[in-house]
């Protein structure tokens, strides 16, 4: 749920879903060949440089790391997801085709713990930005510089007993009691939706050092000092098959 209640839009419904014939959105191909953590020139469909053969992303390079076990790489992610809790929910304007994000609280997770849930008001402008476009990312994020970046394919849920099994009564306030005893905030309000959200990829860094923030202080002045890229993350790219490798393996 959006932690700022969001404003209602003035415009009829109606009005407010349909797209502009003016908007623009990236190809498919060109997001479906997004290279991650590229470290090379050669790589890249934008240079400003040449490096020759030497790395042109030297953090990247340094600080890539890809575990033997598909356990421990989506296991970190996991954790990292209930450790941090709120994101920020990343998805596509219906009318306009801008790009806006809100600040969500997870709910729940499913798919072996890789596709995230999240509870919503029906009436709200994220609902109308999915029912014109699923692609969404979630971003989540901590003081200490470890992220995540999820992408995947949304769905709103508005099953009663799929939204009872994950009500909190904390939701009351922020829907509120309507005092017309339907909209009341409670498990049958049926203003209160999920969206579910099936990651497709995941990158994520996590810190490297067991000290945590103060080893990577350390890390981070040498660097400063010698010129030595800085080696403080564990940065690691989930792709489609993993996931769906992970699902299958609860089953």
């Amino acid at each position: 749920m959006s932690l700022i209640a969001p404003l209602r839009r003035q415009l009829p419904r109606v009005v407010r879903r349909a797209p502009l014939l003016t908007s623009v959105r990236p190809s498919r191909t060109l997001r479906f060949h997004y290279q991650s953590f590229s470290t090379t020139t050669a790589n890249m469909s934008f240079s400003n440089t040449d490096t020759g053969s030497k790395t042109a992303d030297p953090y990247v390079a340094k600080n890539l790391d890809e575990p033997s076990e598909l356990k421990e790489k989506v296991g970190d992610l996991i954790s990292f997801v209930d450790k941090s809790k709120y994101c920020m929910m990343t998805t596509r304007i219906a009318s306009s085709g801008l790009l806006v994000s809100r600040c969500m609280a997870l709910a729940a997770k499913e798919g072996n713990g890789v596709d995230l849930i999240f509870h919503a008001n029906s009436e709200s402008g994220k609902t109308d930005d999915l029912e014109s476009d699923h692609d969404i990312n979630l971003a989540f994020l901590q003081p200490s510089g470890e992220w995540a970046s999820i992408s995947g394919i949304a769905s709103i849920e508005t099953d009663r007993e799929k939204v009872r099994k994950y009500y909190s009564s904390g939701l009351k306030a922020w829907l509120g009691d309507l005092g017309d005893g339907k909209h009341d905030g409670g498990p049958e309000d049926p203003r209160i939706i999920l969206i579910k959200v099936k990651a497709k990829t995941a990158q994520y860094a996590i810190t490297r050092s067991a000290a945590g923030a103060l080893g990577n202080l350390v890390e981070f002045a040498k660097g400063v000092a010698t010129g030595e890229t800085a080696q403080v993350n564990k940065l690691r790219h989930l792709d489609e098959s993993e996931l769906q490798q992970w699902r299958s393996s609860s089953q």
